[in-house]
């Protein structure tokens, strides 16, 4: 797909302009920061992206308002008696120097204890953290998909996990391909099960318009409330990437 990218200003804002091949105006504001984002069709000038945002400008402002005073996770040193989270659960981590493979566990329903070697570094200890969060999202997922694939009657081709500075997951609907965030590993079930039927009900609409909630609220009624109490959870310390 072709595409440019530059940013404008618009009353102090910085906007990313994203031109594509599309046929409509998508103006969005993202964690962590606020940051402004619009993608426009290719013949669109820069005067009518401006004129977009003045129209939403207080909208703008409050979503920006609210990232910056979202509670955010204080930065992990990966310590023991650190609180750290598992599917919307807070675990202490008890962190334990071994001369044997590093690895992560629950034990006790309450702690979240982490092997290391004596010599491992903090981003050492991060790095092996998130890859047990990867490992088991991966071991949540399949079933997780079929179910809802079953459900909506629709197929997902492949799917992967990553992690994502502003967005919950995304969807390919060509490739059929959906994304996951690393992040949700952390939130509660109903959290992750709320972006997997999003993802997949785009496979049937490619944007947030009337059908598509239509869609969102007969396969999962309550999802407005699960998307806010996502979008209320903390948010990943600001050095997230």
């Amino acid at each position: 797909m072709l595409t440019s990218s530059h940013q404008i200003n618009v009353n102090g804002i910085t906007v990313d302009v994203v031109r594509k091949k599309i046929k409509n105006l998508h103006l969005a504001v993202y964690p962590p920061d606020g940051r402004v984002r619009v993608a426009v069709p290719l013949r669109i000038h820069d005067d009518a992206v401006r004129m977009a945002v003045l129209t939403r400008l207080s909208w703008i402002k409050d979503k920006q308002a609210k990232f910056q005073g979202q509670v955010r996770q204080s930065e992990r040193d990966y310590i023991s008696g650190e609180s750290h989270y598992f599917m919307g659960q807070r675990y202490l981590l008890d962190v334990i120097a071994v001369n044997t493979k590093p690895r992560v566990m629950i034990k006790n329903h309450t702690t979240l204890e982490m092997h290391v070697l004596p010599t491992m570094t903090r981003e050492e200890k991060e790095k092996l953290l998130y890859a047990w969060y990867r490992t088991s999202l991966k071991n949540i997922l399949p079933a997780m998909i079929e179910k809802w694939e079953g459900i909506i009657g629709e197929s997902v081709k492949s799917w992967g996990i990553k992690r994502m500075k502003t967005r919950w997951g995304t969807c390919n609907p060509t490739a059929r391909r959906i994304w996951l965030n690393l992040e949700l590993a952390k939130k509660p079930l109903h959290c992750l099960e709320y972006v997997v039927v999003h993802e997949i009900v785009h496979l049937l609409e490619r944007t947030h318009n009337d059908r598509f909630k239509g869609f969102m609220s007969s396969f999962m009624p309550p999802w407005r409330h699960y998307r806010a109490e996502l979008n209320a959870l903390p948010l990943a310390h600001e050095t997230w990437e």
